[in-house]
Parts: structure tokens; sequence; C-alpha cells
């Protein structure tokens, strides 16, 4: 079994009631209630289908609904593996081409039209749906909120790591899983909000009501006099030969794998993006015992915080900037992946391009909107709001900022007479704030005495450390007026370290000269220890360069963070550049000699859902002058059971790749509905409460 044993963060749960189902008729045993995905995977199942198109094997690639790389047959239904939870006795077959429609020959018996009623619809439970939802339920206001995952939280629930920000006002310095915890002890404390998990809306109706399949069972039809639309966001793909394989996750599925589910999907990782959750997922790979092999991005510079960058670097991951993905190859799965260098146009360079032997390859490369909902109900004229990722990608910190905002736009829409304060909007804005201008790092000289060493150099919405500091030793350095300056040490240190412990960057150390020769330094640290008081270990500067092998002098735990403070004796010339632990030997994140350069990008697929390539898109729109996407839908473009989600995302790249401006192109029509639900579902027609 693939299973995560142990986490330096995350709480192994006991008395998971194990429950026994069956693969292609072969017996295999999982959780009840964890998606089917993940059963399979903790399985070493990868492989979910077998595309009619080649006879291509399909695997996991979103994790959250969004395509249908995962869809498998379940008790004779194709269903997404990756929403339907688990339950005993299922028979589970991987979808060879087409499905076929199951035998049904029972008569008709009953139907039960169930309706329910609320003063505002919330779809999405994550970061900004909860706040909404709070919002609004402490102004007295009924509210039905869906989430189509077994817990709320959303993308609180994958992130292991603090948060930035400012503690007042998004909890910064507390970990997301746990400010997934706090939102929801908070809903429960309202009588007027109904929550309904393991279910998604359908599709929203003119005459202002939603259909709602509920529990994966049931069909309920909500009538509605305000909407908020907070579903999150939906991976993007690449184009690149082999995108399709099996073992090409988006960073999002890794997460949910990793972080929600436990599951040890991989043994080696390759990160594409370097942005804040390409960076992350790396720094979770990590924590799970997964080796992390490099992360690559085709901009010349990191596009998330330096300081996650700079904490992967020290755990031993390499990050190649200027580089782009070539090709991912393997049979039946990934095996290896290719990058290459580029040139000022983007263009690869062949002739530098470097082979890693991994078995998963992660998409880190952003986000879509899920913002359908939003635009249909505006067509139809409703009292509609969008929040969080749906209104615009940020961090989830700006998120739940967002979501209060958002819940009392709804309650002046239904007449109530209320204040928006506008320092909260000014507030949301610096939140999702882009980082800013780098500083050069401060020179430190030891004393006897622990002072803070910080390694924050860069313009980032986020302050804990000023405000948990007893004494006021650490302040902002006022350049702009707000969370985004600098923070300094002024002097007073008492050496309490709780710095240390709330920088959700791990760019906080204490340290202080020992003799003429060395010097201590405390650390944090994420991982469970595999050193002992008395060995010598691996330490590392500000961006991973290594330092000196330095002896442990103690370990302590601190159970309220989770973080370990490692107490190590180094040379006192390193004592203050002395930033991190190794984690990952070097030798690991080296390239195989056997490299691949064969580069065929036509031979990428657009559209996974119909196995559509580059190649025969671009052929298509030269040879029939297309400059309409609907009328792609001949060769099946957009035609699959993602709706045209995904692949309408690279469309712009393959009609600029066909030598067409994309200003010059109609947009597709999108489709009413989100999610497939059985037809036996919609007229309720098993009496299932």
């Amino acid at each position: 079994m693939h299973r995560i044993r142990q986490h330096p963060i995350l709480e192994i749960p006991e008395n998971r009631n194990k429950v026994r189902f069956f693969f292609k008729g072969k017996e295999f045993y999982g959780f009840e209630g964890e998606a089917v995905s993940s059963a399979l995977i903790a399985n070493g199942i990868q492989i979910f289908n077998i595309h009619k198109k080649g006879d291509t094997p399909q695997g996991l690639f979103c994790a959250n609904g969004q395509c249908s790389h995962c869809t498998v047959i379940i008790d004779g239904f194709p269903l997404k593996s990756c929403v339907t939870p688990l339950k005993g006795g299922m028979e589970i077959y991987p979808l060879i081409h087409l499905p076929e429609l199951p035998g049904d020959d029972h008569p008709f018996t009953k139907h039960r039209k169930i309706i329910k009623e609320c003063d505002v619809l919330v779809i999405g439970g994550g970061p900004s749906g909860l706040t909404a939802t709070i919002e609004l339920a402490k102004l007295g206001f009924s509210v039905i909120l869906i989430d189509d995952k077994n817990k709320l939280g959303g993308k609180l629930l994958l992130q292991t790591h603090k948060f930035f920000g400012s503690i007042e006002d998004c909890y910064a310095g507390t970990r997301g899983i746990d400010i997934a915890t706090i939102l929801e002890n908070e809903l429960q404390q309202y009588p007027n909000i109904s929550i309904y998990t393991d279910s998604s809306v359908v599709g929203i109706f003119k005459d202002q009501k939603a259909g709602v399949f509920v529990n994966n069972q049931n069909y309920v039809i909500i009538d509605f006099k305000g909407l908020i639309v907070s579903p999150g966001a939906r991976e993007k793909s690449l184009i690149f030969p082999g995108n399709n394989l099996p073992g090409v996750y988006g960073a999002g599925a890794f997460q949910t794998l990793v972080n929600r589910d436990l599951i040890h999907s991989s043994d080696r990782v390759f990160v594409v993006g370097s942005g804040n959750v390409g960076l992350i997922a790396a720094y979770h790979a990590l924590q799970a015992g997964i080796q992390a092999v490099g992360i690559c991005d085709i901009l010349d510079k990191v596009s998330g915080y330096k300081v996650h960058a700079d904490k992967i670097k020290r755990m031993g991951v390499p990050i190649y900037l200027n580089h782009t993905v070539l090709s991912a190859e393997g049979d039946g799965q990934v095996e290896k992946v290719t990058i290459a260098r580029v040139d000022e146009k983007f263009q690869p360079i062949l002739d530098t391009a470097k082979t890693f032997e991994v078995d998963t390859l992660l998409i880190a490369v952003g986000l879509t909107p899920v913002d359908e909902f939003y635009d249909m109900a505006n067509e139809f004229g409703f009292k509609v709001v969008k929040a969080g990722d749906a209104l615009e990608i940020a961090e989830a910190s700006s998120a739940m900022f967002g979501g209060r905002i958002a819940g009392l736009q709804m309650a002046q829409m239904l007449g109530k007479d209320i204040q928006i304060d506008p320092g909260w909007g000014e507030k949301a804005e610096i939140l999702k704030s882009k980082p800013g201008k780098i500083y050069d790092p401060v020179e430190v000289t030891l004393s006897e005495s622990f002072q803070p060493v910080i390694r924050c150099d860069e313009e980032i919405p986020c302050d804990p450390c000023t405000s948990i500091c007893p004494v006021n030793a650490i302040k902002l350095d006022k350049k702009l007026g707000n969370i985004m300056d600098i923070p300094r040490y002024l002097d007073g240190c008492t050496g309490c370290g709780l710095c240390i412990l709330i920088c959700p960057g791990l760019a906080i150390t204490l340290a202080k000269k020992l003799d003429e020769a060395t010097a201590e330094v405390i650390l944090p640290h994420e991982f469970i220890p595999e050193f002992k008081v008395g060995d010598h270990i691996p330490v590392t500067g500000q961006e991973g360069e290594y330092l000196e092998d330095a002896e442990v002098l103690k370990i302590r735990y601190n159970k309220k963070y989770k973080t370990y403070l490692v107490h190590i004796k180094t040379s006192l010339k390193n004592g203050a550049k002395t930033t991190g632990i190794q984690v990952q030997n070097v030798s690991i994140t080296l390239p195989i000699r056997d490299t691949s350069f064969e580069y065929i990008p036509e031979n990428s697929i657009v559209c996974h859902c119909e196995m559509v390539t580059a190649k025969e898109l671009i052929a298509y729109i030269k040879e029939h002058n297309i400059r309409d996407i609907n009328q792609l839908k001949q060769i099946r473009v957009g035609m699959g059971a993602c709706g045209g989600k995904n692949c309408s995302v690279l469309l712009p790249r393959i009609f600029s790749m066909a030598g067409i401006d994309w200003e010059e192109v109609t947009t597709g029509t999108k489709r009413p509905l989100s999610v497939e639900i059985p037809m036996y579902a919609l007229i309720n027609e098993e009496d299932i409460d």
C-alpha cells in the first residue's frame, strides 16, 4: 500500500473504516469515503482508462472533477473517480474506449421532487466561500453552502504551510489546514447555515433555481434570492509531448493526494512552474518523504515568493530558470522528463537538454477561474457576486478577506442597509499583491546574546514576526507604510524563538557567538529529524549554498507550531549565514546521461477528452480558415466530458501557431451543466433520504 505512515505536520488518522473493493476483479482495500482515485493510487494503480484514440492510457490529472482523465467504470456506471467516494464492495473497471449504457429494465416506480429554499446560495466551501457565508449568517440571512468535497476548506485542506499576511486579518502564521478547522467551527455556531458536502451544483436555471447533486445520490432543487460563486479554480495544462501520460498531475492534484488523502503517490517528482503553488508542492513532496528532483520555469526569475524559493533551495532542490519542459516519456506512465534552456523568444535550445528519471511530473503553471455560473447568473439578471479564485487568482489569505467583502456586497444587494469598511478593500488588495522590490541582505555581527537573523528581503504581504515579538524587537522598515515592508531587527531580543516559529517562509534564525571560533544557531525545521544530538548535518545559506557540516547541540519540538527548533554549532564565520538544513542529497537531483533530444510539439495533446493533437488542430484551422471556436467541435474539440473547460485555455496558443490573431476568433459556447450525474438521480427514483 502506498500510504504515508508518518508526517511532520499532518496527523495520521487511526481507526478509519477499511473496506474491500475490486478492480478488474481483483480484491483491494481502501478507506471508506476517500476518493476512488486515491484508493486506486494507494494500491499502485495509475492507469484508469484507455482512450479509444490510439489505445492511450490516462490517469489522474486535476483530482477536482474538472477534467475526465480519471473516469472509470464503477458498478456499471462511468464516473469521475476523483469525486466519487469509495464504498465497500465496489466493482471498478478501467474505462476501455467508450462506455456502454448499463442494462436497466426495471419499471419506473416513483418520482420525488426535493426543493429547498434559502436567501443566499454559496457555491464552494473554500476560504472565500466560508468567510462570505459567515458574514451573511451574522446578518441573519439563511444560507445554503455547497461543496463537492467531504470536508469544508477547499485549498486550505491542502496547505500544511503557515500563512503569510497579518495575524489580525487572515491568521498569518497559522497553517492552512488549521484555518479550515477554525472557519468550519465558526460556521457551526449559526443555525441559519445549511451545509451540503459531497455535493455539486450541476446547473443554474432562469427561474432562479439551482440543481444540486447531493451526497452523490439525490437531485435537489434550491430556490435562492442571491448567489455567491466561489468554487475556486481549475489547473492549467501545458502543450508538450507526453502531457497526457499517467503521472502528469496538476500540482493541486498532487497536494490533494499527499496532504488530504495521505497517499504516497510518487517516489520522484519534477515540477514545472516556480510560482508559489509549484514551490510549495515541491516542499510538500519532501515533507511526505518523496524526492523532489527539480523545478523549472520558462521565465528568468522565480514568480513566487523569494522566501519560498530560498527555502526549497536550502532543502536541496535546484530551480532551473529560463527552462521549459520538452517532453515526458514512459511506457504507460511517466518515467522520464526532459527540460531545456530557452532563447530570448522562449524557443528551446535542444543541445542544452537534460533528462531526469522521475515517476511524476507536476504542472504548476497557473489556474483558470471556475466562474461559468457567475457568467450565466449575470446573464439571467440574478443578484450574484463572485469571490476567491473565481474572481481573481490570488493567495488564500486574500480570498478569505475577499469572501467577507463578497458576503456584505450580497447583503447590500438583498436590501440590507450596511456599510462596507473601505479599509477592507485596501487590505484585500495588499494581501493579493505580487512580490515587490528585493533588498540586499543586512550584514549581521554576532554577539554573546541571541539575536534574530532575518533573511526576508523581498516586499511581500507578511508581518507576523513583528506582531508575535513580546518585546517589539522586530519592526517593519516603513518604506511603503503597510505589511509589504521588510522586517528589521532593532534591539532587545530575549531569545524566546517565537519569531522563528511563526515565520511562514522559515526565513528567521536565532544566532549568537559562542567563542572566537564558533557560534550557536537555532534553525526552524518542519521535518521529522533524521539526526540526533551529536551528529553533524549539512547546513546551507540563504539561497541553498552549502556552508559546512554543523554539530547538533539540541532538538526541541514546539507542539503549537508543529515545528522543530534545532540548535547547531557552526563556525563563527557561518553563524549569521546559516539559514537551513539540507534534507536531500544533491545526487538525487542529477540528470541521467542518456538525454532525450527529440522534440515534436505538434504531437502534444490539446483536447485530452477526445485526444486531439496540436498538429491536427493547426491543420484543421488552416485548411478551413477557422475563426469560431464552435467550429472545432467538428473534430470533437470541446465535446468531451470536461465540456471544453481545459482545452479552451490552450486554444489561444494553438491559433497563434496557426498564424491567426486570437482577437479575430469567436469564443465557444459554454455548456449549461457543469457535472455529469446519473439519470436515476435526476428524478430521485430511489427513495433515499
